[in-house]
């Protein structure tokens, strides 16, 4: 991917947009939190700069991440992985996991250039399409309507872990 600079308005500064080093990872750590307080999630945040440093920067990555970054200061960042998104269809995509930029650097367009940049990215790789999950009460809805995302009715989001994961694993074993 390359590195895309933009200028948005007069006085703001310009917004950089590359991938996520290792040397980014207390920033995303950050970021994280601020996304979880804005969730009302803050209290489920566990993660650690060594989990992010393992499972995005280390020898099996587990997701790929972008970041926004003004004046040398990381403002935003979005997480994503490769996903089969259509079986049916054959089709492999990228689900994006989170993405947040900071309040004061919103309606600059760093959440479209970042999505975009996954975009590419995942044409390139020969994907089809984008997936991601937003809480309904959200207000990122409308931005993710006017890009063309459409909600998936009629699908429910289901999740396997803790106590309930660990049962499944030590289920007998054929």
């Amino acid at each position: 991917m390359s590195e895309t600079q933009s200028s948005q308005g007069g006085a703001a500064p310009a917004i950089l947009i590359r991938r996520a080093r290792e040397t980014d990872v207390p920033a995303l750590l950050r970021l994280l939190r601020a996304f979880a307080a804005f969730e009302k999630l803050a209290h489920a945040l566990t993660i650690t700069e060594e989990d992010l440093r393992r499972d995005g920067f280390g020898p099996t990555p587990r997701f790929r991440a972008l970041v926004g970054e003004a004046e040398g200061r990381i403002v935003a960042f979005v997480t994503y992985y490769p996903v089969y998104i259509s079986s049916f269809r054959g089709e492999a995509g990228m689900f994006v996991e989170d993405l947040f930029v900071d309040e004061a650097c919103r309606d600059r367009g760093v959440a479209r250039r970042l999505l975009a940049a996954i975009a590419r990215e995942t044409a390139a790789e020969g994907g089809k399409g984008l997936s991601l999950s937003v809480l309904d009460w959200n207000p990122a809805r409308r931005f993710y309507d006017r890009l063309g995302f459409a909600e998936t009715k009629g699908w429910l989001p289901y999740r396997l872990s803790g106590a309930a994961f660990q049962r499944l694993i030590e289920e007998q074993r054929e």
